[in-house]
């Protein structure tokens, strides 16, 4: 029976949902520490909070990660033309730090760079991270020295970011804290935390999805305006929160975050613009003029065509078919029984983009891991998409060794790329359609059954409908079905019941 004083804080806050009871692939990989915790364990009584618990394993797998890394440190990436290939650790870090001008402290974006690319190629909030990290970096010794130097720097630097997303994600959906370690023991994201600059956005937009959960609309836009000026992919989240807005009459929260998001992005790039324009264009005209290139089904389909389509081609299709699947979350999230909780859209409109794009680089997963999370918390599903990024990432690896290598051929040669290729595409299909089945059945969802509404949909947790397409009336979802406690559509649920074990 419950203490008092037990009995007494769980009015005021719902016990959190505990991974081992609900999930039966967390059941059995808890053996390896000791099994599930009984009912009698003091839970809540240690230093050992899921926050901090989650922050340390995030921690510690970027650290295995960065010793996967260690044969390109100690020579792969300065000597052999495959051998960072055949041994699965190349890193885009060391090889820009000469190749874009921070060897020589050129000025991203207002200093012409030698050679094929004249300026730094990436948004300025990326290349004002990059610039840091190449202050912070010993200008003395060799080269190679020099680069080794600056991909720990980055390094450091990009482990800080990894801890503020799994914390993130630990703390959106507040009865949820342990769905945190679905991203910090996602094997793709310590694999790949290293290649390039991406955990910079998408620890912004980690945050970005926390302060939306608290209600805080400016905080969620400002957040997603630095993130969108570190990287594109961020700035798709407004599309399904717009739906969402109007499903349910939120145009205030909607308008000061988007007000928030503009202002923010242009703090940061009005004055690369207004006085390095050519500079702070290379970012959108790479992105334009590039060709097809790796981990897309349009690099399957030119290296298959005796007519391969056309950069101007692909780039119009590619867009037509994004704006397609936006317009088909928006009619499902208008037609859903159940408003869908926000980061079931918020998945589903990066992983459109990331399907039908005309290149997949393989640190782009980590754009997915935080949002898959939050959107399918569900073990088993998420490890058998992270199977197939794994299956993607040494495909990739693979492939770049066998078309370096010359006449030794090492590697995976064409054809077997692309089977790695279709892995990573259909591992990223099964699960958007997880997240679209449980959207069509909430009663399916793993967050709901625990009660909740969308506890990372702020002020959308809990609020009534005022636009809905189809049908008006909404049947409610009986407690058997939901195999939890009862829940109507638009509305709060029930607290969870008390009790059980971890």
């Amino acid at each position: 029976m419950p203490s008092a004083e037990s009995t007494q804080a769980s009015v005021h806050e719902p016990d959190p949902v505990r991974p081992t009871k609900e999930d039966e692939v967390a059941a059995a990989g808890s053996e390896l520490i000791g099994g599930p915790v009984g009912r009698r364990a003091l839970l809540g009584r240690s230093w050992w909070t899921p926050v901090r618990v989650v922050a340390l394993v995030a921690i510690g797998m970027f650290a295995i990660g960065l010793v996967q890394k260690v044969p390109c440190y100690q020579g792969a990436w300065f000597f052999g033309a495959s051998s960072q290939y055949t041994k699965a650790c190349y890193s885009d870090i060391p090889h820009l730090y000469q190749g874009r001008g921070f060897a020589e402290s050129l000025v991203p974006y207002f200093d012409k760079l030698p050679g094929d690319m004249p300026y730094l190629e990436y948004p300025v909030l990326t290349g004002v991270f990059m610039e840091l990290a190449s202050w912070l970096t010993p200008h003395s010794g060799s080269i190679q020295h020099q680069e080794q130097w600056y991909w720990m720097v980055n390094s450091g630097m990009l482990m800080v970011c990894a801890a503020v997303i799994a914390v993130c994600v630990a703390r959106t959906h507040a009865r949820r804290p342990w769905d945190g370690l679905l991203v910090a023991l996602a094997p793709a994201f310590a694999l790949t935390a290293t290649i390039n600059w991406d955990l910079l956005a998408v620890a912004l937009t980690a945050a970005a999805m926390l302060m939306w959960s608290r209600g805080r609309s400016v905080a969620f836009g400002v957040l997603l305006g630095l993130a969108t000026a570190a990287k594109l992919y961020p700035v798709f989240l407004l599309g399904p929160l717009f739906v969402l807005c109007w499903r349910a009459g939120k145009w205030r929260d909607f308008g000061k975050a988007l007000a928030g998001a503009v202002v923010a992005w242009l703090v940061v790039n009005l004055p690369v613009m207004a006085f390095a324009s050519e500079g702070w264009w290379q970012f959108y005209k790479f992105s334009h003029d590039r060709g097809v290139d790796f981990g897309s089904f349009w690099l399957i389909w030119a290296q298959n065509s005796s007519s391969p389509p056309s950069t101007d081609f692909v780039n119009t299709t590619a867009t037509l078919l994004v704006v397609l699947c936006a317009l088909g979350i928006a009619v499902l999230t208008l037609y859903a029984p159940r408003r869908p909780r926000f980061a079931q859209l918020a998945f589903l409109i990066v992983a459109a983009f990331i399907i039908t794009n005309k290149v997949y680089s393989p640190q782009y997963v980590l754009w997915l891991v935080p949002l898959a999370a939050l959107a399918r918390p569900k073990w088993r599903d998420f490890l058998i998409w992270q199977a197939c990024e794994v299956a993607y990432f040494l495909g990739i690896w693979m492939y770049l060794a066998y078309t370096t290598s010359g006449d030794a051929h090492k590697g995976l040669p064409t054809e077997g790329y692309h089977w790695a290729i279709a892995v990573h595409l259909l591992g990223t299909l099964y699960l958007c359609a997880v997240v679209v089945r449980d959207i069509l059945m909430p009663e399916r969802d793993v967050v709901r059954r625990a009660g909740d509404d969308d506890p990372s949909g702020g002020v959308l947790d809990g609020a009534e409908d005022v636009f809905v397409l189809g049908t008006q009336a909404r049947p409610r979802y009986r407690e058997a079905d939901l195999g939890g406690p009862q829940v109507e559509w638009g509305g709060q649920g029930k607290p969870a019941p008390q009790g059980g074990s971890l």
